[in-house]
């Protein structure tokens, strides 16, 4: 009996090559996703919908923890319940020092189980300068301050999130390697 020892080969598309000029950008951006992914340790934003069962927040929150666990600094936002709940959880099991929570508007503003939450974390920012603005404009400006920080971004959503389709959008305009979870 005789064994083939061929490689199997692999097929790559080769649509739309006609304009070459734009093939060093796509490799020069994928060689940076790719150094990224490799990082030992990295900045990662957890966003998402606050209405979420408890098995997924119990996966987030085990997620974040993981990746707290292996060096890297969470960043979220505020929230009693949902994604940045989890992940807050999550990363002060891990490590709270590994944990920056940026609020759309300031402490004073959240409800009292949020304010509770959010007791002993070290890196928390707020935002006064927002007291005045509805939350979900303070909440896309503060998604948009998230992502600016990161190098990659988690996003748990629905098909139906208007605004954090439109922070996903924003992550891959700005080339962060961005993973979606669809609940849905």
């Amino acid at each position: 009996m005789t064994e083939d020892k061929t490689r199997p080969s692999i097929m790559v598309p080769t649509g739309n090559l006609d304009n070459v000029d734009d093939l060093p950008e796509v490799s020069d951006q994928l060689a940076h996703e790719l150094a990224t992914i490799q990082q030992a340790a990295k900045k990662i934003a957890i966003i998402g919908s606050r209405n979420l069962p408890i098995t997924h927040q119990q996966i987030i929150e085990t997620l974040t923890y993981a990746l707290v666990v292996q060096g890297n600094t969470i960043i979220t936002s505020g929230g009693s319940s949902g994604t940045n709940a989890a992940a807050i959880k999550g990363a002060m099991k891990g490590d709270p020092q590994k944990l920056r929570v940026i609020l759309p508007q300031t402490i004073g503003q959240q409800p009292s189980d949020v304010q509770d939450q959010l007791i002993g974390i070290p890196n928390m920012v707020e935002h006064p300068d927002r007291a005045m603005m509805t939350l979900a404009d303070a909440s896309r400006i503060c998604n948009r301050e998230i992502i600016d920080e990161c190098q990659q971004m988690i996003c748990f959503l629905s098909h139906t999130s208007g605004t954090l389709h439109k922070a996903v959008g924003y992550a891959e305009e700005t080339h962060k390697v961005v993973t979606t979870f669809y609940l849905d």
